[in-house]
């Protein structure tokens, strides 16, 4: 068994690789910049905290089995949850048919999300978290060839040391400085793929004196798609708040002032969350993110790579934040970690050949989708994927089965081949038999 593990970066990627770590190191540390004990608001570290955030349902799964009872947890907590095929989604224009798919929908802030997560993790007895201290650099050996630790301030100061470890876990997000240290060190810079979106949150806290406006429904999401490209996501959240999120692509991006924040609420195909926002009463001020592209840094390709560093989390692979994949994603990464170590010290080569498989799939999903906005010539794959994907969203709008697939695909819970069965496939390509949509 190694004796200590080490995670730079506190957020929810770092949490879980901690987590994952802890059964099979004798200790694990991890390294946040920011006060995070606590704290159940928007800090410096996360900027996107203040938008609406999906944790798909392999995620949910992935909480559930790392921390038993967390779901009930967050319900006592004040956040609710409903399932995912019974939210109140639209595609191109369309609402789903509500379906029954037994799969989770846990509708926090992420702010909220993270404090659950970080207590739980506290909890487990051989984890520390050593908070309001930054990381400044790596510690090699003397070969360069192996990383044996960080070097280790607290914040704002230059009081530097050495923390020493087995494996070092690069949570430190998108905009990590380990792909510069490693180049600094003499190692090649990572390929980088990326898809330009432009993509804007605006996002703003409600409350409601009547919720009938809400028809009973937790979350309210019509999806941005290239006929309607403007898009918002409504979400209860816990204690009873609600929050709303209009997402803009390309440069068009919903503004924060008050008159065209609603102007641009009510300019979408469907109407529904300007419904709920114009019956609700604003409790802040919108404020807005920007996320303009999505970016994939392809450690597996790298021919030369130190030992006993890995990386997770957005660190990796930043997606477009639309999709919700992010969190899960995460989550899966560190179910990686955690079945290599259990095999053993980690060959960071293998875990980034599996880690690469395990990205494909949601990059693809996302990217794909991004391409269509594009305007550009698109590979013959990317146009029939998207092609088929349409046809299966067209058919989910009257059909709960084809809604129940669809549903677990995006949850990440089952591959996507499963929308290409026979019994999926002849329902997407039959005829609507009511004639709705």
């Amino acid at each position: 068994m190694s004796r200590r593990a080490l995670v730079l970066g506190g957020s929810i990627a770092g949490l879980l690789a901690a987590r994952a770590l802890a059964d099979h190191v004798e200790e694990v540390v991890i390294v946040e910049r920011d006060d995070v004990v606590g704290v159940r608001g928007v800090r410096k570290g996360v900027p996107q905290g203040s938008h609406v955030h999906g944790l798909l349902a392999r995620g949910q799964q992935s909480l559930e089995d790392y921390f038993p009872g967390f779901t009930e947890e967050a319900r006592a907590a004040g956040v609710p949850t409903a399932d995912l095929g019974e939210l109140r989604w639209f595609f191109n224009g369309k609402r789903l048919a509500p379906a029954t798919t037994g799969l989770t929908c846990v509708s926090a802030d992420r702010p909220v999300l993270e404090h659950l997560i970080r207590e739980r993790v506290r909890a487990v007895p051989n984890v520390t978290l050593r908070e309001g201290e930054e990381v400044s650099s790596l510690a090699f050996d003397d070969a360069g060839r192996t990383v044996l630790g960080a070097m280790v301030a607290p914040r704002g100061t230059d009081r530097c040391t050495m923390v020493q470890a087995d494996v070092v876990v690069d949570a430190l997000g998108r905009g990590s400085p380990v792909a510069r240290w490693l180049h600094d060190a003499g190692y090649d810079r990572p390929e980088e793929e990326t898809v330009k979106i432009d993509l804007s949150y605006t996002s703003r806290h409600y409350e409601f004196d009547d919720e009938s406006v809400l028809r009973g429904d937790m979350s309210i999401n019509p999806v941005s798609c290239p006929q309607f490209p403007r898009g918002a996501f409504f979400s209860r959240v816990q204690d009873g708040g609600s929050l709303v999120s209009l997402t803009g692509v390309m440069g068009d991006h919903p503004t924060t002032d008050e008159a065209g924040f609603m102007a641009w609420a009510r300019s979408m195909e469907v109407p529904d969350v300007h419904e709920v926002m114009a019956a609700g009463r604003p409790v802040d001020d919108p404020v807005q993110f920007r996320f303009p592209k999505s970016i994939r840094r392809r450690f597996d390709r790298m021919s030369d790579f130190p030992a006993h560093l890995l990386i997770v989390g957005d660190a990796m692979c930043s997606f477009n934040p639309v999709y919700g994949q992010g969190m899960t994603v995460a989550a899966l990464e560190s179910e990686l970690i955690g079945r290599l170590a259990s095999e053993g010290e980690i060959s960071g080569e293998e875990y980034f050949a599996r880690a690469a498989e395990l990205l494909d799939g949601p990059w693809a999903a996302s990217t794909g989708g991004d391409f269509a906005f594009l305007g550009t010539e698109l590979p013959a794959e990317v146009q029939e994927a998207n092609a088929f994907i349409a046809q299966v969203q067209e058919a989910a709008a009257h059909d709960p089965v084809v809604t129940r697939a669809f549903m677990r695909v995006t949850g990440l819970v089952d591959p996507p081949g499963t929308l290409a069965s026979d019994e999926i496939a002849e329902r997407v390509l039959a005829p609507n038999p009511m004639g709705m949509s």
